[in-house]
């Protein structure tokens, strides 16, 4: 059973937001990597992302997020990205070209709500802030769920969120860690301290399922079969499903939620300027949580 507890957001706008994080197999990073955990070791093939976002067009889309109000600022470079998606070779690489597109967008979308410092009557708009945070503002606590004795916590850590996706708990930086080759539970601090790794992170729970959960790659690249119990719940695909697997405890299930809206305005932005259009079931309103 996956842990119900999630992760505070990063961003003022959103402090009180939590991020749902589900547990899952290591074997969630794929291949295309062959070194330890760090930087190095990377296949020399590009990441199809890269076909679709250029680096030009990386920093038209974050336009702030090297200002000097991010915390973030110089963080979260082009070329991280990238490295870190040449793990998970078959992101923004599966279907026809625009589900390709869409799935980035819904990406970009998601790690943005996340990270954002946007505001209402933000300079250039809300949805030019993304990347702005890399770490949980004032966390409520440790994020240590001391009875998971498979992943346990190491004294003095803490596991609030970090990272594009803001991964959080024990229960989480474990298994990125053991997928990824970092050690998540002695040393969680380096999600926030290298950029490659923070990326991969947001990677591993863009791209791996667990038991209940469809991985959000899955949603987006029409891959999800949908069983009795997701019928019965109402959760079908679009953008609004990878928005319950991310958050639903917090958001779905309920009308008009701004943290929706948010996540919603940055995936038409994204979806507009890549010249795609952004698909059925844009939120959540009427889905049980998983």
């Amino acid at each position: 059973m996956a842990k119900p507890t999630p992760a505070p957001r990063a961003t003022p706008f959103l402090l009180a937001a939590v991020l749902s994080i589900v547990v899952v197999a290591a074997s969630g990073a794929e291949a295309r990597w062959y070194g330890g955990g760090g930087g190095g070791g990377y296949s020399p093939s590009p990441s199809p992302v890269s076909s679709i976002v250029s680096e030009q067009l990386y920093a038209s889309l974050f336009l702030h997020k090297d200002d000097a109000a991010c915390p973030a600022r110089g963080f979260y470079t082009y070329a991280s990205f990238v490295r870190a998606a040449t793990r998970f070779p078959r992101f923004a690489a599966t279907g026809c070209a625009d589900a390709r597109k869409r799935e980035v967008a819904a990406f970009l979308a998601q790690i943005s709500h996340e990270t954002t410092g946007g505001w209402a009557t933000a300079p250039d708009g809300p949805y030019a802030w993304g990347l702005c945070y890399k770490e949980e503002i004032n966390p409520q606590s440790s994020y240590c769920d001391a009875t998971d004795k498979q992943w346990p916590c190491y004294p003095g850590k803490s596991y609030h969120g970090r990272g594009p996706i803001q991964i959080s708990w024990n229960f989480n930086y474990g298994p990125a860690g053991q997928a990824l080759g970092f050690d998540g539970l002695r040393n969680p601090e380096i999600v926030a301290n290298c950029s490659d790794i923070a990326f991969q992170t947001a990677l591993w729970f863009w791209m791996t399922p667990r038991d209940t959960k469809p991985s959000c790659h899955q949603v987006m690249v029409g891959e999800y079969r949908p069983g009795p119990a997701d019928v019965a719940a109402n959760r079908t695909a679009g953008f609004g499903l990878v928005t319950n697997i991310v958050n639903g405890g917090l958001e779905c299930n309920r009308a008009g939620d701004a943290r929706v809206n948010n996540r919603i305005g940055f995936y038409r932005r994204y979806c507009q300027v890549l010249g795609v259009d952004v698909g059925p079931n844009l939120d959540c309103e009427h889905q049980q949580p998983f």
